[in-house]
């Protein structure tokens, strides 16, 4: 975690943050699609929480997962849609996202525009869990959720 004395201000230009790294978004897999990611905060000892940015190319798309753990989301730039739990939603700038625990959750970049967003977890979390066969069985009975997912 961070140096609690330490103040930092990362300045944003063009959508890209003073010394920040752009970096892939997952270590590795291919459940996603044009998606990176950028670590804007790794936490201190009295907020625990590690803030980073994800930018999703237009078509591009987050991995389908669900955690133990909640997170908070807010739409920094431009539109799209997100599967949240067991429905579609549209989502665009200066929108709030809550996603309680166990809840399944997709971002995609599907309104013809680049989409980012803002999102805080716990620095200590668990991994995410990918939908088994039987879980995208029930998932897809929902014919909007079925057009919308993609893994």
């Amino acid at each position: 975690m961070g140096d609690q004395n330490t103040v930092l201000i990362k300045h944003l230009e063009d959508f890209n943050w003073q010394d920040v790294e752009v970096l892939e978004y997952k270590d590795s897999g291919s459940h996603y699609q044009s998606i990176t990611r950028r670590v804007l905060c790794e936490g201190m000892a009295d907020v625990p929480c590690q803030l980073r940015y994800f930018e999703i190319a237009p078509e591009g798309h987050s991995t389908l997962e669900r955690h133990e753990h909640a997170h908070l989301v807010v739409v920094f730039r431009g539109r799209g849609q997100a599967l949240l739990g067991n429905r579609v939603h549209e989502i665009g700038e200066r929108d709030v996202v809550t996603i309680p625990a166990h809840n399944w959750h997709q971002f995609r970049a599907n309104r013809g525009e680049t989409l980012g967003f803002l999102c805080l977890v716990n620095v200590e979390r668990d991994r995410p869990v990918l939908p088994t066969d039987e879980d995208l069985i029930r998932l897809r009975q929902d014919p909007s959720i079925a057009a919308f997912i993609r893994i």
